[in-house]
């Protein structure tokens, strides 16, 4: 069976509109010929009469009045596919699929998804609350565009990973507790700890830290929920060790941030796959490289 080209339907649609084969063929920069042919293709194609010619009027029949409406629907979304798909290409639109901590989200993602908005309000960032090894998992599996993880990470073949940025892990203390102005690892491991379980880079992190000066405390709990993290430190569960994404945020009262000595740093990277990179996912990639170097300044 014969498909119906859409060059065909929208000589028709022409042709309705203008009553007059000559008019059309004009509109449409065709010859009149070819009009008609691509007339007489539809009514072999469909088995009927489309269009009605009398008296030197030409007006679709009862047939061709709903092959007109249809054909004006096809056409109409045709074009718009079309647009769509330019879009795309253009990188004003599109999907984004990203993958990042919980930390990310809640305080680093927004900012650089704000600034895409105002720039590129139809590039969709669908985000994925995932570990760094899981996030580097679906990045090569193709199941993700891009990825915020933890750095450095070894050498993962198919992808690139940049460091984007580094953030002080600060000790947060309930602000009743009295403490030294700069923890230090020998005065935090006799108190009682809230932090994140060893799936995390930071959780290695922490224990590295303790670990360089002889400790090996053992948390009152273990959660990967920052949020959750401060509630209780804030009811006074315990401390914890949390990287300062965002030093000008409103800090709860009930909370103290404090220095630690020595220095701790958590580094994060931005993975994706090598090759070339589509538009919509370079502005994405362009909104948080801006947000590094925001910090920068």
């Amino acid at each position: 069976m014969r498909e119906i080209s859409l060059d065909r339907l929208k000589t028709l649609v022409a042709v309705a509109d203008s009553g007059s084969f000559a008019d059309a063929a004009q509109a449409l920069h065709l010859s009149p010929p070819t009009v008609s042919l691509h007339v007489a293709d539809l009514e072999e194609r469909v088995g009927a009469l489309l269009l009605s010619r009398k008296r030197g009027q030409i007006r679709p029949t009862s047939v061709g009045e709903v092959l007109v409406e249809r054909a004006r629907r096809l056409l109409a979304e045709a074009e718009q596919t079309l647009e769509d798909i330019e879009r795309h290409a253009q990188g004003l639109a599109g999907r984004v699929r990203l993958g990042a901590s919980t930390g990310a989200v809640a305080h680093l993602l927004p900012q650089a998804l704000e600034a895409l908005r105002l720039h590129h309000p139809d590039i969709d960032v669908q985000v994925v609350i995932l570990t760094s090894e899981e996030t580097l998992t679906r990045l090569r599996r193709g199941a993700l565009d891009l990825g915020l993880v933890a750095s450095p990470q070894p050498p993962v073949a198919g992808l690139v990973i940049k460091q984007w940025r580094r953030d002080p892990v600060m000790a947060c203390l309930p602000a009743h507790w009295s403490g030294p102005k700069r923890v230090t690892p020998e005065w935090l491991a006799t108190q009682p700890l809230i932090l994140n379980d060893s799936t995390t880079r930071l959780s290695r992190l922490t224990a590295e830290w303790f670990a360089a000066a002889g400790h090996h405390p053992t948390p009152r709990i273990e959660i990967n929920y920052n949020d959750a993290i401060k509630s209780l430190v804030a009811a006074g569960y315990g401390a914890a060790l949390l990287p300062n994404e965002a030093p000008n945020a409103p800090l709860d009262e009930r909370i103290a941030m404090r220095e630690l000595r020595p220095a701790l740093w958590r580094r994060l990277g931005i993975a994706h796959r090598t090759g070339p990179i589509e538009r919509a996912t370079q502005h994405v990639l362009d909104a948080l490289w801006g947000l590094r170097e925001a910090r920068k300044r």
